[in-house]
């Protein structure tokens, strides 16, 4: 993985000018710093950095920006997410609204934002802004109606899949575009590479929610079986559901009624012996195997796209 380490080595400095927040009060900038801080694996701007060297050797100041305005957008998101889920970890860390509270997490959020798009502006690329604007107004949609499924009796699979196209997809398809656009790529090759983005991030969150369910907490860094206590209508949870009978279900239903552990431990069980488990597990696989063939077929005008590459396989071997 020596070409995506490179890509985390060349996106440091530009990582370490957005966590060091300055600005008054600090109660509303530390915590931007702090979520910025946790890590990750900073797939979404290396993204914006692979496909940049799909026609580029050298980076543009421009590029970077776009590179920490995803960045920046993708823990904004995090901090509202880990309030509406009720997430009491992020990384393996307190989450920010339990560090300080849920009105400073929802200011810090927003602040955020404004600097998302304050960076947006220094790139000054109006094709790109209004990519962006549509990601970002897709996203909430998406994230409303995964909120709306956890009070549905049943989602279907193909409802799920345009969910997490607009929650999750949308931001890698417009991570490897913005960096495309700026490379130098053709419209037509722009839009390739944010359909793979879309492929890529189907992938994701299905691997996302089965390491929900199936990873572990020292791994994944946040609880497992959260999906589970809310009853998300995940892929997996849909699968599940739609496989047993009436009477498993009916003792789905009663078990939320037991202590957290026993509701998480039946689930998984009835989620093993439905096969739903491996049913997700080889559907995510699928939709890596899809991308790295898109990604074979791709011939962009010069550059490398080993850098490509190299994160796809990741993100299929990935156990966190």
């Amino acid at each position: 993985m020596q070409k995506l380490k490179q890509l985390l080595t060349d996106l440091e400095p530009s990582i370490a000018d957005i966590i060091n927040q300055p600005g008054s009060p600090r109660a509303v900038y530390e915590p931007i710093s702090y979520i910025l801080s946790l890590g990750g694996k900073r797939i979404r701007p290396a993204m914006v950095l692979a496909a940049y060297k799909l026609y580029q050797d050298d980076y543009s100041t421009k590029v970077m920006q776009v590179a920490q305005a995803v960045e920046m957008f993708h823990n904004f998101t995090l901090l509202h997410d880990d309030i509406m889920d009720n997430s009491p970890l992020r990384r393996g860390q307190e989450t920010v609204h339990i560090k300080w509270d849920e009105a400073t997490a929802i200011l810090s959020g927003d602040l955020l934002q404004i600097e998302v798009y304050e960076k947006l502006a220094e790139v000054g690329n109006v094709e790109i802004l209004k990519l962006f604007n549509k990601t970002a107004r897709e996203l909430c949609e998406g994230q409303m109606n995964d909120m709306q499924f956890e009070q549905m009796d049943a989602v279907s699979n193909e409802a799920y899949l345009d969910m997490i196209r607009q929650k999750t997809a949308v931001l890698l398809g417009f991570s490897l575009q913005a960096g495309a656009i700026l490379g130098g790529a053709s419209k037509e090759e722009g839009e390739k590479l944010y359909d793979l983005g879309i492929s890529i991030g189907l992938s994701f969150q299905l691997m996302d929610d089965y390491l929900d369910s199936f990873g572990e907490t020292a791994k994944v860094g946040k609880r497992i079986g959260g999906d589970i206590l809310e009853k998300k209508k995940t892929y997996l949870w849909n699968e599940m559901w739609s496989r047993i009978d009436a009477t498993a279900q009916q003792e789905i239903e009663a078990i939320y009624s037991q202590s957290e552990p026993e509701i998480i431990a039946f689930i998984k069980t009835k989620m093993d012996e439905s096969g739903a488990k491996d049913f997700t597990l080889d559907l995510a696989q699928d939709y890596t195997s899809k991308s790295l063939t898109a990604l074979d077929s791709f011939i962009a005008s010069t550059g490398d796209k080993t850098y490509l590459e190299e994160i796809v396989k990741m993100l299929a071997s990935r156990k966190s």
